[in-house]
């Protein structure tokens, strides 16, 4: 059964870190971090992301501008740039090295010990970029919900809301460590197989010669 279910055990963990990766990728550019929606004008809603802050109007559509300077910006933001950029980089090495790591892959079939590797390697690469997508995505709805509550600015102020685009880094993160633990279940799978295989040969070998000398005269 291990012989079934490893490939697609490596198959469906290669998959699910390619969605988390896509996910990772449109959570750093996507300008839904934090949602405002002002009293006075219901038709107005105001989203800020990493990169630039947006007005969404029923009628005008969007209108964005970007950030003027990078030191200007909140501390969230500021390291949830250099997060998001390095879950990333450490995604997308992630999945070069374990796809040239998949059983199904003919190049390096002789070679299995180096190709568990790069599983190994592409599995743990995935759960970095998996934590360091959930901890930026955390950090800023945790500063949110704390300038929410704040009993310092008036009632009068409004307020930022959760963006959609903390949900979607969640589920990035979720879908990357996830990704990644399946790799490396299928890699605790292949270590097993070749000691029983090779354990029966012997046996085998053993009873054959055992055989042989009994029948000798």
């Amino acid at each position: 059964m291990a012989l079934v279910y490893q490939p697609v055990m490596q198959l469906s963990g290669i998959l699910v870190s390619l969605l988390g990766w896509v996910l990772s990728c449109l959570t750093t550019y996507l300008p839904q971090w934090k949602n405002l929606n002002l009293e006075l004008n219901e038709l107005e809603i105001w989203t800020m992301g990493l990169w630039q802050a947006c007005v969404v109007q029923e009628e005008g559509g969007m209108q964005c501008k970007d950030f003027d300077s990078f030191l200007a910006l909140p501390p969230e933001l500021r390291i949830s740039r250099i997060l998001m950029f390095f879950s990333n980089g450490s995604g997308l090495l992630g999945l070069f090295l374990s796809g040239f790591g998949l059983d199904c892959l003919k190049i390096g079939e002789r070679q299995q010990e180096q190709k568990k590797r790069l599983l190994l390697f592409g599995g743990m690469l995935f759960w970095i970029s998996g934590i360091t997508a959930i901890v930026p995505v955390s950090w800023v709805a945790h500063s949110t919900v704390q300038e929410f509550w704040d009993e310092n600015i008036p009632d009068i102020v409004p307020r930022w809301d959760f963006g959609e685009a903390l949900f979607v880094g969640w589920l990035a993160g979720f879908c990357l460590i996830l990704g990644g633990s399946l790799l490396n279940c299928a890699i605790c799978s292949t270590e097993v197989r070749p000691s029983s295989v090779h354990y029966a040969v012997a046996e085998q070998q053993d009873q054959c010669r055992c055989l042989e000398t009994e029948t000798k005269p």
